[in-house]
């Protein structure tokens, strides 16, 4: 009899349609379920955290077009309202033969507008989708991507803290995108991390390495209710080499050779081993505008893990995403 596949499993994944993008003429604007199983498949993938894209019908589409975030006019009232449902309507109904034990779903989440009302659109989610999830969990924790929304990422302490009590009440994790971009007040990873030092009871795992800044990994190495994650890594070490002000500067950088996206994989792996998670971003392990094309796939990002040494691969792509999001099936072997 074969043996078992090895359970990897991918973090950051979007699903769905960011009209912010299409309208915009951007790439990628879309990603569906099986598209993103296919592609696991095919690179030995085995499981997947998935959420909603970032702009949402609760917001305007002449805004969208127009690259600004207002809410007049809007298809919705409540942010992700839609969306959310959407997600677990593909994962639950439309495909669940093929997501049954391998796909994970996250709900999205705007820490400044409407909170009251999306926290009670994300229980009315919870209950009617509980019967449908494994032990009667239907998504598994709460994302986060504050830039494109221009919305505060400490709103979560203030307007935003009716959220942070759903994920209280559910034991789940948040997921948040990060910047050390100097023109970017909404997303800093530093101050992502004081909002999980003020919420000492919730998990948090920060997206893209903390954008490589040494003293935010650090951060995250000694608080017991942070994680990180290494999505979109190719990239953002090209960005790296180019000394592009959204990653770290380099009295500030992670100490590793940028020019080899694995080198710095391992690296990170190495001395952060119970704090990394594996994720690929996709389908934004590429971007591309009028201005700016940085690409990889899904194949080159899966590689890079793959290249990691056994012990430290079956902790950054199994053992941490089970604790942090408490996985179902995916807990890790003593």
């Amino acid at each position: 009899m074969a043996s078992p596949a090895p359970v990897r499993v991918d973090c950051h994944n979007h699903v769905g349609v960011e009209l912010g993008f299409y309208l915009r003429g951007n790439y990628p604007y879309a990603q569906t379920l099986p598209q993103l199983l296919a592609e696991g498949d095919t690179a030995g993938i085995s499981h997947f955290l998935v959420f909603p894209m970032v702009t949402h019908l609760g917001l305007s589409l002449e805004g969208m077009r127009a690259g600004e975030v207002r809410t007049e006019g809007a298809l919705e009232a409540v942010p992700y309202a839609w969306e959310n449902r959407r997600l677990l309507e593909e994962v639950y109904r439309l495909f669940p033969g093929d997501a049954a034990g391998r796909v994970f779903p996250l709900a999205m989440a705007d820490p400044l507008r409407a909170t009251d009302a999306q926290a009670a659109a994300l229980r009315t989610l919870w209950d009617e989708f509980a019967p449908l999830g494994d032990g009667g969990r239907p998504f598994y924790g709460l994302k986060f991507q504050t830039t494109m929304l221009r919305a505060p990422i400490r709103a979560l302490l203030d307007q935003g803290r009716v959220l942070l009590d759903f994920a209280r009440e559910r034991d789940l994790p948040l997921l948040v995108h990060s910047s050390v971009y100097p023109e970017d007040p909404w997303a800093q990873a530093s101050d992502i991390l004081d909002v999980a030092e003020r919420v000492p009871d919730l998990r948090f795992c920060v997206a893209h390495s903390c954008r490589f800044d040494r003293e935010c990994l650090e951060r995250v190495a000694a608080l017991p209710n942070a994680w990180f994650d290494c999505s979109a890594h190719i990239i953002h070490c090209r960005l790296a080499c180019a000394d592009s002000p959204h990653v770290a500067p380099p009295a500030r950088r992670f100490d590793s050779d940028y020019a080899r996206p694995e080198a710095v994989l391992r690296d990170l792996a190495a001395a952060y081993p119970g704090k990394l998670l594996w994720g690929s971003d996709s389908p934004y392990h590429s971007y591309v505008d009028a201005d700016l094309r940085l690409w990889a796939t899904y194949r080159d990002e899966a590689d890079c893990l793959l290249a990691l040494p056994a012990g430290l691969l079956d902790r950054v792509a199994r053992d941490n995403a089970a604790r942090c999001f408490r996985l179902p099936g995916l807990e890790a072997a003593p």
